[in-house]
């Protein structure tokens, strides 16, 4: 099977990126190399090229009304030019996947993750009442995002005012390097930061134009490998490691993005049970002991049994050790609670603590605002 190419492939070629597979397109892992990149962006400025991801617009009278439903998070209650995070989810409350959704006055457009885009789209489109339109316009749109502390001066001068004071989570639509070009103050590193949207057609105009304005603020090229760092430090779910369909918000950390008050949501009904019953397992964030990393996979071990498995693991640059998610049991899901990570035929040490890892520039506090992001 034939790789995809994002419009920026040649850029990536020309920078002597490492092209690797991922969710059927060729994409750059690393530049320079990933621990250089994630310092790049918790303290100058990264670019990243995200276009595999996939863009649903949903149009027509029933458009909010259907996006609220479809979304365990509020949509209707959203205000224009605000982005939402949610899971999508099926009638079981298993995650089908999580994304963001763009809430226009008359039209919401979802941004869903690459290797999901025709599962999602068969799963929108059997839910899809008559009073919406649905286009795929993934083929269409690439998607930039710029991430860091300096990405504001980076975008001073080529946007208008009102786009550098734009809060976390809103967008506008604007003129850029002629094209109209979503712009959102959103991302997945926890440092502040712009994601772009704009015509394929005008994919060397953005890529050259961001980085010749991010050069003299240290602007660097950043592949898959950094943007998978940054958001473990952050602690944000990576799907199909953390969240899928077998597992629920609710056990995911995301019960914030379940609103229960809402009328009717697909899957409400099966997650109302769930927090009756109570949770079975955690997803916990936990530091490791020594000099060894936690992989995906990894079981989780206590008293010498199995209890649970590692979802996310890695080196965090910043803290200078391992880290990692994994759902285990409740108790073992409190801060400071102890068990063992099985790597091999080592048992590493490891402690629960609260996520983010690390706290960005831009986040001074936790905050329930998570993007969207493989």
């Amino acid at each position: 099977m034939s790789l995809r190419t994002t419009p920026f492939v040649e850029h990536h070629r020309a920078l002597g990126a490492k092209l690797v597979p991922f969710a059927g397109f060729l994409m750059p892992l690393q530049y320079e190399g990933i621990v250089a990149e994630h310092k790049a962006v918790r303290r100058r400025v990264g670019l990243f090229d995200v276009s595999h991801m996939g863009e649903f617009e949903i149009t027509g009278p029933g458009a909010v009304a259907f996006a609220d439903r479809l979304l365990t998070n509020h949509v209707a209650q959203a205000e224009p030019g605000q982005a939402v995070y949610s899971p999508l989810c099926l009638p079981d409350g298993g995650i089908v996947d999580d994304l963001l959704a763009y809430r226009f006055a008359d039209k919401v457009v979802l941004v869903v993750n690459a290797a999901n885009i025709a599962a999602d789209w068969d799963h929108v489109v059997s839910l899809a009442p008559r009073d919406v339109r649905l286009e795929n316009r993934s083929e269409e749109v690439a998607q930039l995002a710029l991430q860091g502390p300096r990405a504001v001066f980076v975008m001073s001068g080529l946007v208008p005012a009102s786009v550098l004071e734009l809060p976390y989570y809103r967008f506008q639509e604007i003129q850029m390097w002629g094209t109209t070009t979503l712009v959102s103050r959103t991302g997945y590193t926890g440092e502040d930061g712009f994601e772009f949207y704009f015509s394929c057609t005008r994919a060397d105009e953005f890529w050259d134009g961001l980085m010749r304005a991010g050069k003299k603020f240290g602007i660097a090229p950043c592949g898959l490998g950094a943007r998978d760092s940054l958001r473990l430090e952050m602690g944000f779910c990576l799907y199909g490691n953390d969240i899928d369909r077998t597992t629920h918000p609710l056990e995911a950390g995301l019960g914030w993005t379940v609103k229960l008050d809402k009328p009717d949501f697909i899957g409400k009904s099966a997650l109302e049970r769930v927090r009756a019953e109570g949770l079975k397992r955690r997803l916990a964030g936990f530091l490791v002991e020594g000099p060894r990393v936690p992989r995906h996979g990894m079981d989780v071990t206590e008293g010498g049994s199995v209890v649970g498995t590692v979802t996310s693991g890695g080196f965090s640059p910043c803290l200078e050790r391992g880290i990692g998610m994994g759902y285990v049991p409740p108790p073992l899901a409190k801060n400071g609670a102890r068990f063992g990570v099985k790597s091999g035929n080592a048992d590493l040490q490891a402690t629960t603590t609260p996520r983010p890892f690390y706290e960005g520039a831009f986040h001074s506090k936790p905050k329930k605002t998570q993007a969207s992001g493989s």
